[in-house]
């Protein structure tokens, strides 16, 4: 599947805030114009979130838990469909926004992690700690509030090379400015399959409860969810450009002829037993008179 580019200046531009203010008031101060909104600001350059749908996330990559375990991401795949998202623990900003908004929208569905889905937290940032991690990981399963989340929820720190690997594969970008100390990046949640494999991305900090469900319904192959889920995949499509899920006009007037269908269907089907019935009763009424 090809790749779609995610060009979303302001969306750039809230994460980065803290490394703009300074330069921003002084073009605003010397009558500097903004810069044209297919133009990325400076220290933007490489931000973004590119798709990769269907990517395999490599199995082999290495980490370390937060009780300082060596883990492979392997580890997770093969069982139930998994979250993944990119934090760094340390972030001032944005990612503690977007670790809110996932365990708040985890908590609207009715799917529990640890149960029918994981998650995997991973920093990118390689000066982080397996301490740093467990710190965290304390923080947000209890704010998600739900038992077994500790078993379920993973939060991972590793070297350079695994989270340059990952990174690339999932097409997260991002940089470092030296001068704040701080990252420069987007913010999104993977939605992957058992085997590993990108199925939807969701953008921002507020994750719709509704498509979160449909993308772990889908990423699982139906193996989780109910009918009623299987209809509404049926009628929502998802579109990968905003990352959300749209009705799909066509479907659901296919369903709601065949409900139509059925229903007049039925209908007839009453009316000819009651019309059956009445007939039969006046022959024998007939009969008895005669």
């Amino acid at each position: 599947m090809s790749c779609k580019k995610i060009n979303s200046i302001s969306a750039a531009c809230i994460l980065s805030l803290s490394l703009l203010t300074a330069s921003a008031g002084a073009q605003i101060n010397s009558g500097v114009t903004s810069p044209p909104a297919n133009t990325r600001p400076p220290r933007l350059e490489n931000v973004g979130i590119e798709q990769h749908l269907d990517a395999q996330v490599p199995p082999d990559l290495i980490f370390r838990d937060d009780t300082g375990k060596t883990v492979k991401l392997g580890d997770y795949f093969g069982h139930k469909p998994l979250i993944l998202n990119l934090v760094y623990y340390n972030c001032t900003m944005l990612c503690g926004e977007a670790l809110a908004g996932l365990a708040s929208a985890m908590r609207l569905v009715k799917f529990n992690v640890g149960n029918e889905f994981d998650v995997v937290t991973v920093s990118f940032d390689p000066r982080e700690t397996p301490e740093m991690a467990a710190a965290k990981k304390i923080d947000y399963v209890k704010l998600y509030g739900r038992a077994n989340a500790a078993a379920g929820w993973h939060f991972l720190t590793g070297q350079p090379d695994s989270i340059n690997a990952l990174t690339k594969t999932v097409g997260f970008q991002y940089q470092y400015d030296a001068k704040s100390n701080q990252y420069a990046h987007a913010t999104a949640i993977m939605v992957l399959t058992p085997q590993g494999r990108i199925s939807r991305y969701f953008y921002g900090v507020d994750f719709p409860p509704k498509d979160l469900r449909m993308g772990l319904v889908e990423a699982s192959q139906g193996k989780i969810g109910n009918a009623v889920d299987a209809v509404l995949l049926y009628c929502y499509h998802y579109n990968p450009e905003t990352g959300k899920y749209g009705a799909m006009v066509a479907n659901i007037l296919r369903l709601a002829a065949a409900a139509t269908i059925l229903l007049l269907g039925g209908l007839i089907f009453i009316l000819w037993r009651l019309d059956r019935s009445v007939t039969k009763k006046t022959a024998t009424k007939t009969r008895y008179a005669q």
